[in-house]
C-alpha cells in the first residue's frame, strides 16, 4: 500500500524534531478523511438502535417468539454496526498516533493519556450504560494497540485479522470481536489506507460484492435458530460480513451524487462521534420512560425516539461546528491528552 504512515515509534529523522510548539496541539495535522467522518455517524446510528433495549430493559420475545421488531433488528442490525464502530476507533487510534509522532518527541506517552483519559471516562459512562463501549476500548488500547504498535503494519494486519477469525469461530463475535476489529483498524492507518479511501473504487466494489454474498448464506443460516440470534457462530459471520457490506457500500455511495447528502447528514455526527455517543445515553435514559419504553415489549415507540434523537444531533452537531473546531467531549479529551488548553473556537475573517 502506498504512502505508509510512520509507526508508533515516531523515529526521530536525521535532523532533530523542531519543538512541539511548532505545531499546536490544536491545529489538525493534516485534513480530515471525510469518508471516515460519514461511516463514524452512520455507525453512529445502528449502536443507538442496538442501545436503547438493553438500557430500557426491553423483552424481545412472546410465548417463545421473537418479536418482528427484534427480529427485523437481529437480521440487519444487532453485531452489524459495533465493528466498523471498532475498527474505526482502532483506525482513529493508529492516525492520531502518527500524527503524535509528528508533534512529540514521545509520541507514545501522549498516546498512552490518550487511552488514559477515554477509560476515565468510560467508567464515568459505565454508571450511565453498563456495558458501553469506551472503557472496554481504552482498556485494548492500552494492552492491544499499544505493545502492537512497535510492529509494521504488515504484521499487525494478518494478526488482527486472525483474531477476528478466532472470534468469529469459537466465541460467536460479540466483545471478543472487538480487539481483531480495532487492530485491523490500527494497521489499516498505519498501511496509509484512509488517505486513498478515494482510489480505490475498484478494490472497495470487490470486498463489497464479496460481502454482500457472504452475507445472503450467513443470514440463511442464522435465521435457522431466530431465538439465539446473537450467540451462534452463524449470527456472527452474519454480523461481521453485514458490516463489511454496510460500510463498502457506503463509501460506494460517496463517489456517486449522493456524497454530498450523506455528508450533510452523517459527517457531522461523525465529527463529534465521542460527544453523541454519551449524549445519546443522557437522552434515552430521559425520554425512553416518558415513551412508554422502560421494562415492555413497545418496540414500534423505539424507533420513533431513535429517529428523533438522530435528528436532533444531526442538527445541533451541525451547528456546533459551525462555531468550534470540535465537540464539547472532543475538545476536553483533546486539551486532556495534550495536557494544555487546546483553541476551539472557529476564527471568522
Amino acid at each position: 500500500m502506498s504512502n505508509p504512515i510512520p509507526n508508533a515509534l515516531g523515529r526521530v529523522p536525521a535532523a532533530p524534531l523542531p519543538p512541539v510548539a511548532a505545531v499546536p496541539p490544536g491545529k489538525p495535522a493534516a485534513k480530515r478523511i471525510v469518508e471516515l467522518d460519514v461511516l463514524r455517524g452512520f455507525a453512529l446510528c445502528g449502536i443507538l438502535l442496538v442501545n436503547i433495549p438493553p438500557m430500557m430493559h426491553m423483552d424481545r420475545t412472546v410465548d417463545y417468539q421473537v418479536l418482528p421488531v427484534p427480529h427485523v433488528f437481529d437480521m440487519f442490525v444487532q453485531q452489524r454496526f459495533f465493528p466498523i464502530f471498532s475498527l474505526l476507533f482502532g483506525m482513529g487510534f493508529g492516525l492520531f498516533l502518527a500524527s503524535a509522532g509528528q508533534r512529540s518527541a514521545h509520541p507514545l506517552v501522549v498516546f498512552l493519556r490518550r487511552l488514559v483519559v477515554l477509560a476515565g471516562l468510560g467508567i464515568v459512562h459505565q454508571f450511565l450504560q453498563p456495558g458501553e463501549a469506551l472503557l472496554p476500548y481504552a482498556i485494548l488500547g492500552l494492552v492491544v494497540l499499544l505493545p502492537m504498535s512497535f510492529l509494521p503494519w504488515w504484521a499487525n494486519l494478518p494478526i488482527g485479522a486472525a483474531l477476528i477469525a478466532a472470534s468469529t469461530t469459537f466465541a460467536s463475535g460479540g466483545i471478543s470481536l472487538v480487539p481483531g476489529m480495532m487492530l485491523t483498524g490500527f494497521a489499516l492507518a498505519q498501511s496509509g489506507l484512509p488517505a486513498t479511501l478515494h482510489r480505490r473504487a475498484g478494490q472497495i466494489a470487490i470486498v463489497f460484492a464479496a460481502a454482500v454474498v457472504a452475507s445472503a448464506g450467513f443470514l440463511v443460516l442464522q435465521e435457522q435458530d431466530p431465538l439465539n440470534a446473537g450467540f451462534t457462530h452463524s449470527s456472527a459471520a452474519a454480523g461481521l460480513f453485514m458490516a463489511i457490506a454496510y460500510a463498502t457500500g457506503l463509501l460506494l455511495l460517496m463517489r456517486t451524487p449522493a456524497r454530498s447528502a450523506l455528508s450533510a447528514v452523517f459527517e457531522p455526527p461523525g465529527r463529534m462521534a465521542l460527544t453523541n455517543y454519551v449524549t445519546a445515553t443522557l437522552l434515552v435514559l430521559l425520554l425512553g420512560p416518558l415513551v412508554g419504553l422502560w421494562e415492555s415489549a413497545e418496540w414500534g415507540a423505539l424507533i420513533p425516539l431513535a429517529a428523533g434523537i438522530l435528528v436532533v444531533q444531526v442538527v445541533w452537531s451541525r451547528l456546533w461546528l459551525a462555531h468550534f473546531r470540535y465537540g464539547p467531549l472532543e475538545w476536553v479529551w483533546r486539551c486532556a491528552t495534550w495536557w494544555s488548553i487546546v483553541p476551539n473556537r472557529r476564527v471568522t475573517a
